[in-house]
């Protein structure tokens, strides 16, 4: 009985063994980490020179770091570690001058026809931009 149970079960091992790699199939779940303040190109398209420090927190929000050594900069800073890929880092830099906004620095900019331009650049990276005034003058 050992005997035919053996020969019975000798070509089911011998299949195991041209099986793929099942534990790359079994990797766990890893839940993407998102931490700081999030704040796309629609965020900033809403600020304008001269706005105040509350108008600039009701735009983008409270601030992730806010420096009592450096009381007229403002950080924004984004980190994104999806479950799989490769970490993205955002940072956005608001410039105050007499409590009044001056200028905006970092990855992500209003989109204007300049910055448009830029975009298809390789090898964008952190830059300082004066915000663009209104437009339409009433």
């Amino acid at each position: 009985m050992p005997s035919r149970f053996l020969f019975l079960a000798l070509p089911l091992l011998a299949a195991c063994s041209s099986s793929p790699d099942i534990t790359s199939m079994l990797s766990p779940y890893r839940v993407d980490v998102r931490q700081g303040n999030y704040v796309d190109q629609e965020m900033v398209a809403k600020l304008r020179p001269g706005m105040t420090r509350e108008q600039v927190r009701f735009a983008l929000g409270t601030p992730l770091v806010a420096d009592m050594f450096h009381t007229n900069r403002w950080d924004y800073v984004y980190r994104l570690q999806p479950g799989k890929g490769e970490v993205q880092l955002r940072r956005l830099v608001v410039f105050f001058v007499d409590d009044k906004l001056a200028r905006v620095g970092g990855d992500v900019v209003a989109e204007t026809a300049e910055t448009a331009a830029a975009a298809t650049a390789p090898n964008q990276s952190a830059r300082v931009i004066e915000v663009p005034g209104s437009a339409n003058k009433d």
